[in-house]
């Protein structure tokens, strides 16, 4: 992960925790694929880069995230069986495109690909990031907690 300086003392405080868990990640060589059917983590995973953004993806779910307005979120979460991220509240993130790309090549039942989503903090409030999938696999149910995706966006003044 790659963070320039964030000229935001309160965005810089809120990436301290989820940076820190995202380079110690980085430093044991894990790379969560976040495939169908693996487990995720509830620790959060947050970056940024010098244009303000916050990327989001499996191992954000159930986190808070405070951002200043201006930021732009993307969610990236690493299956196609994911419904495409929504935003609660359009007044505080401004939803600006997403979708699904299924990869050309993918074994039956792996659900290879990306859901993915892009918003833009307008104004400070309070937004839940969500989705939803019924299937973690072929012919697999998801495990209880595994079938959604929620994360508290809060912007801040």
């Amino acid at each position: 992960m790659f963070l320039s300086s964030v000229p935001f003392p309160s965005a810089r405080h809120t990436l301290r925790a989820g940076l820190t868990t995202v380079a110690a990640m980085a430093a044991l060589g894990g790379c969560a694929s976040g495939t169908a059917g693996s487990p995720s983590s509830t620790s959060p995973s947050v970056s940024a880069s010098p244009a303000h953004s916050v990327v989001l993806d499996e191992r954000a779910r159930g986190t808070a995230v405070r951002v200043p307005p201006g930021t732009r979120l993307v969610v990236r979460l690493h299956s196609s069986y994911w419904s495409t991220p929504a935003g609660s509240n359009p007044r505080v993130l401004d939803p600006g495109g997403g979708g699904t790309t299924v990869a050309a090549t993918c074994p039956p039942g792996r659900g290879c690909g990306f859901s993915s989503a892009r918003f833009t903090a307008l104004r400070p409030g309070t937004a839940h990031i969500t989705a939803r999938r019924h299937s973690c696999g072929e012919a697999m149910r998801c495990p209880p907690g595994q079938e959604r995706y929620d994360v508290t966006v809060t912007v801040t003044r």
